[in-house]
């Protein structure tokens, strides 16, 4: 299904390379594991399930995961109003509407494709934004449900999966296993945990790059789509400011989540996150907004 957002190369561009540069890694990887002799048809099993699992069921998983409930139209009147509007500009199927009872200020959107998708906002992110402010956050989240950001990621994911589970398997199965040469070289199982290691790191970085580059990516596109990127601005910059109002107990526990949201909630301490960041920094988020009010001609 088509929709009415701005259409991106760059992003395009990055979504092919990353599944090309993954889709290597992979032959490499399972090339390996094959030159080491291990059997790994069963650890392929379980990560083709774990995915198709994924897949099919991300907006069920996730709204379970974070608490978000699905509200009618009478229960919510202007939240649906405001989507049913953005929806119609667009050019897209509404998606399905929920709200999660969270005093953290955020969104996200979930869902394989158009016709599956769920955009859910938190009670903390309702009691603090003017409704223009939140009108650009779902538009934000509506252009990964057109750009179909969950399943490219879900699929993307795939060898982290794989090399996660050899990772395991190795340390709980392998270490003690035979050595590579039967002459005192290394033992299989540390080899392949090693490179399991090695290829999920890569894997990792990889995806973490493309997710940074589809936040950007969909701010552009929202903003461009309600014609008001200083209302997207002013969202981010009072999202941010309220997250330091937030006990650390509460960001902790939605942590986990951070690549679904709208911004990453991220507790004290945690420095050595921005360098596996989901999302990029605020400042390059904001200069972005800024460039496409000057192309505007308008905020």
């Amino acid at each position: 299904m088509r929709s009415r957002f701005a259409a991106d190369p760059g992003l395009t561009r990055r979504m092919v390379v990353t599944m090309f540069l993954l889709g290597l890694l992979y032959v490499v990887f399972v090339g390996a594991l094959v030159a080491l002799g291990v059997q790994a048809v069963a650890v392929l099993l379980i990560a083709g399930v774990l995915l198709l699992a994924q897949y099919f069921l991300s907006d069920r998983i996730a709204l379970y995961a974070m608490g978000g409930r699905e509200v009618s139209p009478q229960e919510a009147p202007e939240l649906h109003g405001l989507i049913d509007r953005l929806s119609a500009l667009a050019d897209m199927p509404k998606p399905r509407v929920a709200i999660a009872q969270s005093d953290v200020p955020n969104a996200f959107a979930t869902g394989r494709n158009q016709s599956k998708a769920v955009v859910c906002v938190t009670t903390g992110l309702l009691r603090r934004l003017e409704p223009h402010e939140l009108e650009g956050v779902l538009a934000h989240e509506l252009s990964h449900v057109a750009h179909r950001d969950v399943a490219v990621m879900t699929i993307a994911s795939f060898l982290g999966i794989v090399a996660g589970l050899m990772t395991r398997v190795a340390l709980y199965t392998g270490l003690g296993g035979r050595r590579s040469d039967n002459q005192g070289g290394l033992p299989i199982g540390l080899i392949v945990m090693l490179v399991s290691v090695l290829v999920y790191a890569v894997s990792f970085l990889l995806t973490r790059a493309l997710s940074r580059y589809r936040e950007l990516a969909a701010d552009r596109a929202g903003a461009l789509l309600t014609q008001r990127p200083s209302a997207l601005a002013s969202a981010l910059v009072k999202i941010s400011g309220e997250m330091a109002s937030i006990p650390t107990r509460d960001l902790r526990e939605a942590e986990p989540f951070n690549a679904f949201y709208f911004a990453p909630a991220l507790a004290k301490g945690t420095t050595l996150a921005n360098l596996f960041a989901t999302h990029p920094p605020l400042d390059r988020r904001l200069e972005q907004l800024t460039q496409i009010s000057h192309q505007l001609g308008r905020g």
